[in-house]
């Protein structure tokens, strides 16, 4: 099958990536990430001052992550047309002026919409983020900067614990949570100065045309899956929930519709399908949903588990976490290094590792002296979860970004970036609403062991899938077995 090729050539070798200028990249990447989560921390106080009922706080988090996941195939388009550099500059301007009026919000509604832009300030920068690693790096370097990028993650999902903790126990200046979105403006601020002098330029060789119906069409069918998801249960599944799940099926199949009968026809279609229909990146998206799946259900879980489980407030929550985080961030130093040695078998060891601390976890919640586990107790555990995930991150944009054309750089690093917030959506709600639904009959730590069980289920998975890679580092993912 042959694409179009007016849309996504780049017209000359941008200059190469400097250590600042990764720095400055992975920077605007923990931004949305860590405000991703730092407001579970303070919806309490959110609650308290703006007098918000559950269903407008549910508001807050999902408009965020509803806008962020809608628009990142945009955002990565928007980059190859415009220019990434100038999409990451506009999306962190963006992201601090949106965190500005987050922090000034006068009243739940307010913040609402405030969130809203937020999440779509951050579906502009991110995706230029392994769009410009994956342009202006090559080999060894793009190896160590996907690592980079994949440690991030997890490590800005546990700074946003500690630091939404930290902020709101402290109260500076009186702002209480307001402090939790204005310590992103003098960030965004540096983050901008850096930016300006240290990120390269890439983009498409002639501007793409528009894809309104494209664009109009995935927007339905994620706002259809997402709505719902992060929505339905705290309303008690209504009627409209239910509607919108049906739907969003029957609105993606449209969408690829439209998108293949563009590019049959010449034209610049959002998500190219040529780019779906290949088996390298099928199976590389494949690897991401029980990464991400899980990882969203086992932070939902964890931090009820120990602040209503364990009474633990939320900065102890969040310290506990470190261990896993500071395991985490190693453990993607030495991926490059995994995936030269193993090859593909790198997934089937990540898998094991991380199968391993869910069980030791399991072992401690069901063994020890509940409900006065300490964090010291729960370490061992959490740090071969975070060394598993610490591989399983940076190995899966490694496969992904390897199969995905130079040429097609900002529709795949949007697609990998979907699919990731995608499935925190996913599993928050199916992860998490089994363990909310198992606490009543089972307990709080019985129903963490199912939870948990479930997890490594899809973590066997994964392992099988890392078996069916190449052994030989470097060599492409093969096609479906025969």
């Amino acid at each position: 099958m042959t694409t179009t090729t007016t849309s996504v050539r780049t017209a000359a070798p941008p200059r190469g990536l400097t250590a600042l200028g990764l720095l400055t990249l992975l920077l605007g990447t923990a931004l949305p990430m860590i405000d991703f989560f730092i407001v579970n921390v303070a919806l309490p106080a959110i609650e308290h001052d703006l007098h918000a009922p559950p269903a407008t706080l549910e508001m807050v988090v999902a408009g965020y992550a509803v806008a962020y996941a809608v628009l990142l195939v945009l955002g990565g388009r928007l980059g190859d047309t415009y220019g990434r550099r100038r999409l990451f500059l506009w999306g962190v301007a963006a992201f601090g002026l949106t965190s500005l009026a987050c922090g000034l919000a006068p009243d739940a509604w307010w913040l609402v919409a405030a969130r809203a832009a937020q999440g779509a300030a951050s579906a502009a920068l991110l995706p230029q983020v392994l769009a410009t690693i994956h342009a202006t790096t090559s080999g060894e370097r793009r190896a160590r900067a996907v690592a980079l990028y994949g440690s991030v993650g997890g490590v800005s999902v546990v700074l946003g614990q500690v630091l939404g903790g930290l902020l709101v126990a402290a109260d500076p200046a009186g702002t209480g949570w307001r402090a939790v979105f204005l310590v992103n403006v003098p960030v965004a601020v540096a983050a901008l100065v850096c930016a300006l002098r240290s990120v390269p330029d890439s983009r498409a060789e002639r501007p793409a045309r528009g894809d309104l119906a494209g664009t109009a069409l995935l927007g339905a069918a994620l706002i259809a899956l997402l709505l719902p998801l992060t929505e339905g249960r705290a309303a008690g599944w209504p009627l409209w929930s239910v509607l919108m799940l049906c739907a969003a099926p029957l609105l993606a199949a449209g969408f690829y519709g439209v998108e293949r009968q563009g590019e049959r026809a010449g034209a610049s279609p959002l998500l190219p399908p040529s780019l779906l229909t290949a088996p390298e990146v099928r199976r590389g998206l494949l690897l991401g949903l029980p990464v991400f799946v899980g990882f969203a259900g086992w932070m939902f879980t964890s931090a009820v588990t120990l602040q209503q489980g364990l009474g633990y407030g939320p900065l102890r929550a969040g310290l506990t976490l470190v261990p896993m985080g500071v395991a985490q961030f190693a453990a993607s130093m030495v991926a490059p290094r995994a995936v030269r040695r193993f090859g593909g078998r790198a997934v089937t060891l990540a898998a094991a590792v991380h199968i391993a601390g869910l069980v030791t976890v399991t072992a401690t919640a069901l063994l020890g002296p509940w409900p006065q586990l300490s964090p010291l107790a729960l370490s061992p555990g959490l740090v071969l979860c975070g060394l598993g995930q610490g591989l399983q991150l940076p190995l899966y944009y490694r496969i992904l970004l390897a199969a995905i054309p130079a040429r097609l750089a900002g529709a795949g690093s949007g697609l990998a970036a979907t699919l990731q917030q995608s499935c925190l959506a996913v599993g928050v709600a199916t992860l998490g609403s089994l363990f909310l639904s198992l606490v009543p009959g089972l307990g709080m730590r019985r129903a963490l062991a199912v939870v948990l069980a479930v997890q490594a289920a899809g973590l066997l998975g994964l392992g099988w899938l890392g078996l069916r890679l190449p052994r030989v580092p470097g060599q492409p993912l093969p096609g479906p077995p025969r």
